[in-house]
């Protein structure tokens, strides 16, 4: 944010020029993700945030409360469920009518094994595959050559499977056809048709909030120490980046695309960060208190410069995505939330908790879509950056 702007505007409107801005405690450290802390789990809700919760998942406040504080609990415990199943571990989610986490242990897994799961207050699944198997099988599908009629493909942990979406009207192409016997060969598919392929959601210049570099508009992500990080295919490393105002902000100091969408951005010349997501009148601006990573049917929301404030659930982690020009990008996370050109690199975020910063989608928020983006712990590992926090 630019000083010579605040002289216009009260602590609120400090909040909002944070523009997408939002931050969690993590070390650098993508593997060592903090604990849930205690004022992550005593922090109520805003008022804003339940009324999203209400007009985007139709319930009550006594129903966003709860299905908040047992999203909370789920994320903490997923780590302790992992640990108890060990190598019968097949996969966790957070089952939403139960408001439980439900973890996955394979049939062969012996009875003290599933025994200590349920000591630590989750449910239990029986399935055939660990999750070492799936992720086993993912990988050797990643080195298969995808045709622009594969969207994307991950493991689906519930359905205890690898998913292959694949655009509907490319269903009977020979090269789809091709790809998916393959995919099969390498461990169990399951293949699901899409109504279109996905884009990245950068977009031309065009007036309104956040930062361009050169003829693109992208979407602050969240606030790290000395800049803010984004998504990679909106600029590269060098690139001088310009505010809401087309004042200098500073400089893309390293990004990633494909393979991976990520980058960073140096923050100077009278602008710095603050320790907010931006919730653009539709909710209260949010301060962000960790990052702990959602699980699979958790409910999370996105920030952005274009449609600003929408909110869906958690559909899957470390998706290969195969964009529309080509561009293969991994370890994305999927989720139901809609998104459109210019949303890119903004703020994805799980009640107070930082998650990723947004990538691209299919689809838009009039008639609906899928959403994926970058998680932001493998950003701060990959450059040594610490989040900003409140």
């Amino acid at each position: 944010m630019r000083r010579s702007r605040l002289r216009h505007l009260g602590l609120a409107g400090l909040l909002v020029l944070g523009s997408l801005t939002a931050v969690g405690t993590l070390p650098a450290s993508a593997a060592d993700a903090p604990s849930a802390s205690p004022s992550a789990n005593e922090q109520p809700a805003s008022a804003g945030l339940l009324e999203a919760m209400r007009h985007d998942f139709g319930l009550t406040r006594a129903e966003a409360e709860h299905r908040l504080a047992a999203e909370r609990d789920a994320t903490a415990l997923e780590p302790v469920a992992r640990r108890a199943a060990g190598n019968a571990f097949g996969g966790s989610w957070f089952d939403a009518d139960a408001g439980k986490l439900t973890v996955a242990v394979t049939s062969d897994a012996a009875p003290s094994t599933l025994r200590a799961v349920r000591a630590t207050g989750a449910q239990v699944r029986t399935v055939e595959h660990s999750a070492r198997q799936l992720d086993a099988a993912k990988a050797r599908v990643d080195r298969l050559d995808a045709p622009a009629g594969v969207s994307s493909w991950r493991v689906d942990q519930s359905a205890n499977t690898v998913v292959v979406d694949v655009v509907a009207s490319d269903r009977a192409d020979n090269d789809v056809q091709d790809f998916l016997k393959q995919a099969r060969e390498a461990g169990p598919v399951t293949v699901r048709s899409v109504p279109s392929a996905p884009r990245t959601f950068a977009a031309g210049t065009v007036g309104g909030d956040p930062y361009y570099t050169g003829n693109v508009r992208c979407s602050i992500g969240f606030s790290v120490h000395g800049g803010f990080v984004t998504a990679g295919h909106c600029g590269r490393a060098g690139a001088g980046v310009s505010g809401w105002d087309r004042s200098y902000i500073g400089t893309f100091q390293g990004s990633s695309f494909p393979d991976n969408d990520y980058a960073w951005v140096s923050v100077g010349s009278g602008w710095w960060t603050v320790p907010v997501v931006l919730g653009w009148g539709t909710v209260s601006d949010q301060l962000v208190r960790g990052s702990n990573v959602a699980p699979v049917g958790a409910s999370i929301c996105r920030s952005g410069s274009t449609t600003h404030w929408h909110c869906g659930t958690v559909l899957a982690h470390n998706e290969t995505v195969n964009y529309s020009d080509g561009s293969v990008v991994h370890q994305l996370t999927k989720t139901s939330v809609c998104a459109e050109p210019g949303d890119s690199g903004g703020s994805f975020i799980s009640g107070d908790q930082a998650q990723g910063v947004t990538s691209g989608g299919w689809g838009n928020c009039s008639s609906g879509g899928e959403t994926w983006f970058q998680p932001v712990n493998e950003i701060l590992n990959r450059y040594g950056l610490t989040l900003h926090t409140a």
